[in-house]
């Protein structure tokens, strides 16, 4: 199943906030965003500024659109108009000229993080009436009168290490359920990420039995996998993986990732590991947030005295407290708000625990982009690294042969690293390993490696002799 986006033909927007009885409409990918760029910007600003602002909302569209952040929660659409939760859409409308020819060009280009796959989920707000910790559109035309292009404009709010991607492919359907339901008998890549999906969310509710072997083939041990999960999340109990069971599959398990990963939205341990993110506060909500808090979590296993606190994004009384206990600790002034100083201390903190514990006990981890593409005769410790990952994915794909991790890369390594790039569809050249490869390898392991561990009392998939 190929994991990098496509722009749409159509996109499904609901004519109202999520829970509404508003009709949907459906309209072509670019006059959807004709019409919200005439709806949020101005026709008159500075050419580099309007640019901007649409590179800001195609991104935007195309997250939702990526994730399938409503069909996963059981809508039949894809994006509202609402601004509460999404962007400006005035069904009908006029559209500026100007505007109409800039998306006619660009439409098919979005931005997105170095090392990331998925397009960046662009917040914006007009930075008068409305600030947030994305894009100001109001602070664009500011910068496009100082001279700066649209990419200079994007990196100044969302950072240094972003990205356009352009010329990207066009398709009618950009849904990720099947066609058919799924079924005893059914067989092929649905199942098998179906079987990977579902292993890996019974890591966190033991209720579901683990399914093995995950080869693709929806038998008896899937079924009762899939009964199980329609029985906990509230579905009918009938072990057929339709449109709901399917979308619900992929919600929870989204939501498992961004706990256990550090990933909201797009954000990775690359992203946050060397960028300050703003000053951070009670009332505050978010992916930092959820950094933050994993961060701290983490360091109170060791430091005694930091309050217990959860990762749910929410900058909350518990994590206001977690805070000024880590600052009281540390000698800085107590606030419970995260400035630059404290962030610095935070992360230094955390990553001294994680690099004293030795390589050993990080069985099932996995470590950022090394910085540097590994190809035919690189070798050392990165290489290694790539290489078990790899040999432990070629236990469950068979299509991807196993490689010794022997430092050394050479043409069993290229071989195993093509073969992984063509299953998963990923851009690039074959046989080397840039940060896209680098994190879809990383991301099937840590997966794979999850959906082994079965809880205490928990089915573990196969019989214990």
């Amino acid at each position: 199943m190929p994991l990098t986006p496509t722009i749409p033909e159509t996109i499904t927007v609901h004519l109202g906030p999520p829970d509404s009885d508003a009709p949907n409409v459906t309209v072509s990918f670019p006059d959807y965003i004709k019409n919200v760029a005439s709806s949020e910007i101005y026709p008159t600003w500075p050419e580099s500024a309007i640019r901007a602002n649409i590179y800001a909302e195609i991104s935007f569209a195309l997250n939702r659109i990526y994730t399938e952040y409503y069909r996963n929660q059981g809508y039949d659409f894809q994006i509202t108009n609402s601004i509460a939760n999404d962007q400006s859409f005035f069904y009908g409308r006029d559209i500026f000229d100007n505007i109409s020819q800039i998306v006619d060009e660009i439409f098919n280009s979005y931005i997105r993080r170095e090392g990331s796959v998925e397009p960046l989920f662009a917040a914006y707000c007009d930075g008068i009436e409305v600030t947030c910790n994305g894009l100001s559109q109001w602070g664009s035309v500011d910068l496009a009168e100082q001279g700066l292009t649209p990419l200079e404009i994007l990196r100044r709010y969302y950072g240094n290490d972003i990205e356009l991607v352009t010329d990207v492919p066009i398709t009618g359907d950009t849904s990720t359920a099947p066609k058919v339901p799924l079924r005893q008998g059914s067989a092929g890549p649905n199942v098998q990420l179906l079987q990977r999906r579902l292993n890996r969310i019974s890591t966190s509710y033991p209720a579901i039995p683990k399914i093995y072997p995950t080869d693709g083939v929806f038998g008896p041990e899937t079924e009762r996998a899939v009964k199980a999960f329609q029985e906990v999340f509230g579905l009918t109990p009938d072990g057929i993986v339709g449109n709901a069971t399917w979308y619900r599959v992929q919600y929870i398990y989204n939501g498992v990732k961004k706990l256990s990963e550090l990933t909201s939205e797009g954000l990775t341990y690359s992203d946050i590991s060397t960028q300050y993110p703003s000053q951070l506060q009670s009332g505050d909500q978010g992916e930092y947030i959820l950094v933050l808090q994993y961060f701290l979590k983490y360091i109170r296993e060791s430091v005694p005295g930091i309050p217990a606190l959860t990762v749910d994004g929410s900058f909350g009384p518990n994590t206001a407290n977690a805070v000024k206990a880590f600052q009281r600790i540390y000698g800085l002034p107590e606030t419970g708000v995260v400035d630059e100083a404290t962030w610095d201390r935070i992360y230094n903190v955390y990553t001294g625990l994680y690099n004293a514990v030795p390589q050993s006990y990080r069985e099932g981890e996995t470590v950022p982009f090394p910085g540097q593409v590994l190809r035919a005769g690189s070798e050392g410790d990165d290489v290694r690294l790539l290489q078990s990952y790899l040999d432990y994915i070629s236990q469950a794909y068979p299509e991807i042969p196993g490689v010794p991790a022997t430092g050394y890369f050479g043409t069993l390594t290229t071989e195993s690293v093509t073969a992984f790039q063509n299953y998963f569809d990923l851009p690039g050249a074959r046989g080397t390993v840039n940060s896209i490869t680098w994190d879809a390898i990383t991301s099937v392991y840590r997966d794979l490696y999850q959906s082994n561990l079965a809880a205490a009392g928990q089915y573990p998939g196969y019989d214990i002799s």
